[in-house]
């Protein structure tokens, strides 16, 4: 069995601090054999810089995945084609720097990684995510000979990751959502062996809105004025979720919730 740990949108300098700090006590304390951290507002709550996906990938991360916000650090651009284990959403038109994708040799066998977007809600208008990551997974099975596929889907309509998931089901080890920051409670394993939440949920300040201070949020939408939204401090909490897969079959057996709590002192 091959346990892999996804960690959700990971919100500024509480977030990374609290995953770096946290990571190699959780792996021991539940098993994990691999990591994948959506990393897209690591850097204030913005976007992702080169130091940061080295600091996370040197904690112990194997693949870091983005979304809509992965451009926010313009030096992050020029760094995107050297580090093939940060990805960018798959589905941005040919020519865009870095890749949507990756495969691993793990102890238990290759694991493919799949970083994708959303349409609806979503900005900037990508590329239909459900032919693309479809004609990948094709992709990927026949010419790297993987069972184990990961997908991270950064989403934001439920309806839309639902039957993202769904289509791929029997396809893909696992399907997990991110984008909202927020955690569903809809964790479960497809008929066809597709693990699949609609959303990990954010590695971030507990108190917050969405990971950012509180009042300038509220005053923004009391007022619609424009308002400057810092990261907020506080207890952090790291969400995601532990994903159990049969190595050989690639099925997912099982899917579990991680909500843990940390003081933001703690190393």
């Amino acid at each position: 069995m091959l346990r892999i740990l996804f960690l959700g949108d990971i919100v500024g300098e509480p977030g990374r601090k609290a995953v770096i700090g946290h990571l190699a006590a959780i792996r021991q304390a539940r098993g994990i054999d691999f990591v994948i951290a959506n990393g897209e507002n690591a850097a204030g709550g913005r976007g992702i810089t080169p130091k940061i996906s080295i600091d996370l990938l040197r904690a112990g991360v194997a693949v870091v995945t983005t979304g809509d916000h992965a451009w926010d650090q313009a030096e992050i651009i020029p760094y995107l084609p050297t580090e093939p284990r940060l990805l960018r959403p798959i589905n941005y038109p040919p020519g865009t720097p870095g890749q949507g994708s990756v495969v691993l040799d793990t102890a238990k066998g290759k694991v493919a990684v799949i970083n994708a977007q959303g349409q609806v809600f979503m900005q900037p208008p990508l590329e239909n995510p459900f032919l693309g990551v479809a004609a990948e997974v094709e992709r990927l099975k026949a010419a790297e000979g993987v069972r184990v596929v990961f997908v991270d889907f950064h989403a934001e309509a439920t309806s839309e990751k639902i039957a993202f998931a769904r289509s791929l089901d029997g396809q893909v080890s696992a399907v997990l959502g991110t984008h909202t920051h927020v955690q569903t409670a809809d964790e479960r394993v497809f008929p066809g062996g597709t693990a699949f939440l609609c959303d990990a949920g954010m590695c971030g300040p507990v108190d917050s809105v969405l990971g950012r201070e509180i009042r300038p949020v509220v005053e923004r939408f009391r007022t619609q004025l424009p308002r400057r939204f810092p990261v907020a401090g506080g207890i952090v909490g790291l969400r995601g979720a532990i994903i159990d897969i049969d190595e050989e079959s690639g099925r997912a057996l099982a899917i579990e919730r991680l909500a843990e709590d940390f003081e933001p002192d703690a190393e």
